[in-house]
């Protein structure tokens, strides 16, 4: 199942995507949507207004309390980048600001000439937890979605923490939709990623090269804070980043 938050009439409205037809689920968003304990009985069972296409996509989830990032998850990329394989996951955070529909311009940073791209599975979460063991983790799960963490490098480097060039705002496009934990497109073991630029596939990894996978994350964050519904946890970038080109290439 996927859903979605869409713009209509300058708002925006949760739905879930019947092929080219957007059924309403009766909130403004995603996020408020999901705070619904029953929220996946909801989505199965919502007959609401529909919406033909074609839709404008809003950012999968608006205003999440939290999106935490996860930086060097994938072997290949940690290898490129000249680092060893972490014993723990490394965190970094972007504001709610920073998100942006799929297909939605990014808007490049005036102050910042390495701007690159990293194309990223985003968990998004769909129950409150916290202490999570690997079980709970799994079922807080809601789905899946894409996040492309645009990142200025020269910004990014010019201290150790990484903040400050992964969340300037307008950068990080996060969507089209959520497909739900159950949906038969997500629970193989590992999916294809790849991002295209200019035509040309820069990156393409299946996430079975995950140092960390999506719910030893949701229980490792959890540790330190409660996760709540509609949090974003984007889980990496495999190799093939502009920044590790033997000549840098940037957008």
């Amino acid at each position: 199942m996927k859903l979605a938050t869409i713009r209509i009439h300058d708002a925006t409205r949760a739905v879930r995507i019947d092929g080219d037809t957007a059924v309403d689920l009766g909130e403004s968003d995603l996020v408020h949507f999901l705070r619904h304990v029953d929220w996946p009985a909801r989505a199965t069972a919502a007959d609401g207004e529909r919406y033909e296409g074609p839709l404008d996509y809003a950012p999968v989830v608006v205003a999440p309390e939290k999106v935490v990032c996860v930086g060097l998850n994938y072997r290949h990329h940690i290898m490129e980048m000249g680092r060893e394989l972490p014993q723990h996951p490394t965190l970094f955070s972007k504001y709610a600001r920073a998100l942006v529909g799929a297909y939605d311009d990014v808007i490049l940073p005036a102050s910042s000439t390495q701007v690159d791209w990293e194309a990223e599975l985003a968990v998004v979460i769909g129950a409150e937890v916290r202490h999570a063991d690997p079980e709970q983790a799994r079922a807080a799960i809601a789905g899946y979605t894409v996040l492309n963490d645009v990142t200025a490098r020269d910004w990014q480097f010019r201290t150790p923490q990484w903040h400050q060039g992964k969340t300037f705002e307008a950068t990080t496009p996060v969507g089209p939709w959520l497909v739900t934990a159950d949906d038969p497109a997500v629970a193989a073991r590992g999916l294809s990623l790849a991002c295209e630029v200019d035509g040309d596939t820069v990156q393409k990894a299946d996430t079975g090269d995950l140092v960390f996978d999506p719910a030893t994350l949701v229980a490792y964050v959890s540790g330190i804070v409660t996760l709540a519904p509609g949090d974003v946890i984007a889980t990496g970038t495999p190799g093939g980043v502009g920044h590790a080109c033997n000549q840098a290439r940037y957008l």
